[in-house]
């Protein structure tokens, strides 16, 4: 057992690492996942071959009290009236809801986080070139401008913007109501396709009032699924200068393969732009999960520090620990490994937690790709953290601040509280 700098009890570094292991499942699966042929389905076919799946892998045999059989009964009938692969995807997509269970969904070509999941499990190469093959380039790849959307009361809004996105540079900022793009219905994916290199202009409505519309053009690029949210993270960095103190910022919007997120992650904090910074702001909002519990060796670990004596006398002292004020910043979009890092934080006195409660989406996933290419996400592993479930259940900020996403036009109540939160640590 070792302590933090508070003298707050840690769990070991394995411990932790067999938690990332248990919840995240990402990377510790990968040879257990099935390889299935190319071909076509039928919806029956589509539909029998998702319940099937579910059936002989979903985490809990009692199927959270839920009688998946009968699931089976009640859907398949509905399938027979659909048109096309959207409207059986629906359908599949209600009968896994009655789950009641995070991780557990059918994606579809025509959304990004069909693109993003494959990316994310960057360590399933079978997998990976098994997709490749429904994809019309071959590659893990979209047209996008890096935002992502939510329904709310049958509108779409802008929730969350990828940094040095199209959509950051063109100003769309999270609120944005967004009503046509080319004067068509908005699609993410669909409204950009083969118009990279052109101006889409985006028809949007920043306040409640219906005449209040603006138009933005945007011109959308190619998104690499396994490089776009490092990439991301690395564009997040800023240092916030504010009362002669100066506030470090980074972003962290989901594991990328092979630890990549961390190794840039810790760069940035030991050597590169946050090294001279005061305090520290991890937000830890949106995106997927999927983080690596060696983050918190950062912050609650503690390792030798080591001087750099140079020949002319000058000295280096290189710390591999961050002693300094942090925050953990969240949100609904918060989850999976992200939560964990949260109730970390809490419970270990790593640094307050602010936002509004997280996700609640605390079980492992794993991808399976079906005959026709579409992607079953399903929870296939339970995950409690120190005898805590936090699945349904999410955690609470220590400081709860409010975000409302429709027509905020841009507006960040919960960064600006945690900037003052980094302050007041500071003091």
């Amino acid at each position: 057992m070792s302590f933090n700098r508070k003298g707050y009890k840690l769990p070991k570094l394995s411990c932790w690492a067999r938690v990332t292991l248990v919840s995240l499942s990402i990377w510790l699966l990968c040879s257990l996942l099935p390889i299935v042929a190319t071909s076509q389905e039928s919806p029956s076919a589509l539909f029998d071959e998702v319940w099937e799946t579910v059936n002989q892998n979903f985490y809990d045999p009692k199927f959270n009290s839920v009688d998946w059989g009968a699931m089976k009964e009640k859907y398949k009938p509905q399938v027979k009236n659909t048109k096309s692969v959207e409207e059986v995807v629906v359908v599949i997509n209600q009968m896994l809801s009655e789950l009641n269970t995070s991780h557990t969904r059918l994606y579809t070509q025509a959304e990004p986080a069909y693109y993003q999941l494959l990316g994310i499990f960057d360590g399933y190469s079978e997998l990976q070139q098994k997709a490749k093959k429904h994809l019309p380039n071959g590659k893990l790849e979209y047209s996008g401008i890096g935002a992502f959307t939510k329904e709310i009361e049958g509108k779409t809004f802008a929730i969350a913007i990828l940094d040095d996105s199209p959509a950051a540079k063109a100003g769309l900022k999270v609120g944005d109501e967004i009503l046509e793009a080319d004067g068509k219905p908005y699609q993410p994916i669909k409204s950009f396709q083969d118009k990279v290199g052109q101006k889409v202009k985006l028809l949007v409505r920043r306040t409640a009032d219906p005449n209040s519309q603006e138009e933005i053009a945007i011109e959308p690029k190619i998104y690499n699924a396994t490089q776009m949210f490092l990439e991301a993270q690395k564009a997040s960095v800023e240092i916030i200068e504010k009362n002669d103190r100066k506030i470090g910022y980074i972003h962290i919007w989901s594991r990328v393969g092979n630890e990549r997120d961390l190794r840039q992650f810790e760069e940035e904090l030991i050597y590169g732009r946050l090294k001279g910074a005061d305090g520290l702001i991890l937000d830890l909002r949106d995106g997927w999960g999927g983080v690596d519990m060696g983050y918190l060796r950062l912050f609650a670990g503690k390792s030798p520090d080591i001087v750099n004596t140079a020949r002319d006398g000058s000295r280096n002292k290189i710390s591999y620990d961050w002693e300094k004020p942090v925050v953990a910043l969240v949100n609904e979009g918060t989850r999976s490994a992200k939560e964990i890092l949260a109730f970390a934080f809490q419970k270990y006195n790593i640094g307050k937690v602010v936002g509004s409660k997280t996700a609640g989406y605390v079980v492992a996933g794993r991808p399976f790709l079906m005959k026709d290419g579409n992607l079953l996400y399903l929870a296939v592993v339970d995950v409690s953290v120190d005898g805590e479930r936090l699945e349904g259940k999410g955690v609470t900020p220590d400081i709860s601040v409010p975000s409302p996403i429709p027509y905020a036009q841009g507006a960040d109540p919960q960064k600006q509280r945690a900037i003052e939160v980094v302050l007041e640590a500071i003091s």
